[in-house]
C-alpha cells in the first residue's frame, strides 16, 4: 500500500461528507486506504457514513478518546509506506496527494510533510508553519514584534513569517489537520502521545521527529483548504483543552529548563489563556 488517510472524526457529518468527496478524487491513481475513527459521535456521523462510504475502514469508538489516541488507533490498522493525518473540515485539491508523495520520493531526509493552508475565503492560514513555541518565540508574538518585524528570522520565531509563505521548506512544527509522515519515522517516534487528547499533540510530534534527525518540511507550493474551526467550537471547553495541551507540552519538553524559564513559560499560558476567556464573555 502507498499512501493511507486517518481521518478521525467527532460530530462533523457534513464537513467529513464533503472532505471524502475531495479525498476521493485526490487518490486517483494511488493505492490507497481510507480510514475513519469516529469518536462516538452524536450528530449522525456513524450511521450516515458508513451507508454512504463503502469504500472507507470505519472504527466506530464507544467514547471521545480525543485526537492523539484516535491518530493512533487509526494508524495501528493502517499499512500504507505514507501515512495522511487529516482533518475532517479539510478538502483537498486533485493533485494534491500526489505531488506529495513524489516530494517524500525526492526527499530521503523528510519525516513528515504539511502544506499551505487556506481558510475558506482564500486566505494563508499561518499555523501552516510554525517553529517551537520558546520562551522567546511566545514573547515576540504576545507583544507583537513578529507582527511588527514579518521579516525578522528572530521575531518570527513562532509563526516563521520570515520563510516565503509559497516555498518548500524545513519547519519547526506542522500541523495536524494535514500531516503526512512516513510509516517508518512514525514508527520510530512511538506515534502521538496520548497524554494529549486534543491539540498540542502535532507540536510534540513534530518536535520528535526533528529530534530522530528527520526533517518536517512545509510545502508552499502545494494549497489544501483547511475550514479553520469547522470541527471544533472556540468556547470555554476548547480554551481549557488549548492552554491545557501548552502546559503539558513545556512540562514534557522544558522540564530540564531553569526555574526562571519554566516559570516565565508558565506565566505567558497563563496569561494568554487568561485573555481568552476575558475574550468569551464579550462574544
Amino acid at each position: 500500500m502507498q499512501l493511507s488517510i486517518v481521518i478521525v472524526n467527532y460530530n462533523s457529518r457534513f464537513l467529513i461528507e464533503r472532505c471524502l468527496g475531495s479525498v476521493r478524487k485526490a487518490i486517483t491513481g494511488i493505492e490507497t486506504e481510507i480510514i475513519v475513527v469516529d469518536n462516538n459521535s452524536t450528530d449522525g456521523s456513524k450511521e450516515h457514513l458508513t451507508d454512504k462510504f463503502h469504500d472507507v475502514r470505519f472504527v466506530l469508538n464507544d467514547d471521545n478518546v480525543g485526537f492523539a489516541k484516535a491518530c493512533n488507533q487509526g494508524f495501528r490498522i493502517t499499512s500504507g509506506k505514507y501515512v495522511l493525518f487529516l482533518n475532517p473540515d479539510t478538502i483537498l485539491p486533485e493533485s494534491c496527494l500526489a505531488d506529495c508523495i513524489s516530494f517524500f520520493e525526492t526527499h530521503p531526509d523528510a519525516g513528515a510533510a504539511g502544506v499551505r493552508m487556506l481558510d475558506s475565503h482564500g486566505n494563508f492560514l499561518k499555523e501552516s508553519k510554525r517553529g517551537v513555541p520558546s520562551a522567546s518565540a511566545s514573547f515576540y508574538k504576545l507583544f507583537g514584534l513578529a507582527a511588527i518585524f514579518p521579516g525578522s528570522k528572530i521575531f518570527t520565531k513562532y509563526y516563521q513569517t520570515h520563510l516565503p509563505e509559497k516555498a518548500n521548506n524545513p519547519v519547526d512544527v506542522l500541523s495536524g489537520a494535514f500531516m503526512m509522515v512516513r510509516r517508518n519515522v512514525f514508527e520510530t517516534a512511538n506515534g502521538f502521545d496520548e497524554d494529549f487528547f486534543m491539540y498540542g499533540e502535532d507540536i510534540d510530534l513534530s518536535l520528535r521527529i526533528d529530534q530522530l534527525g528527520y526533517k518536517n518540511y512545509y510545502l508552499g507550493k502545494i494549497n489544501v483548504t483547511h475550514l479553520k474551526g469547522g470541527s471544533t467550537k472556540y468556547n470555554y471547553r476548547y480554551v481549557q483543552d488549548f492552554y491545557g495541551a501548552m502546559n503539558l507540552f513545556v512540562k514534557k519538553h522544558y522540564s530540564n529548563k531553569p526555574a526562571w524559564y519554566l516559570s516565565l513559560l508558565q506565566a505567558g499560558i497563563g496569561f494568554r489563556k487568561m485573555l481568552a476567556m476575558a475574550s468569551l464573555l464579550f462574544r
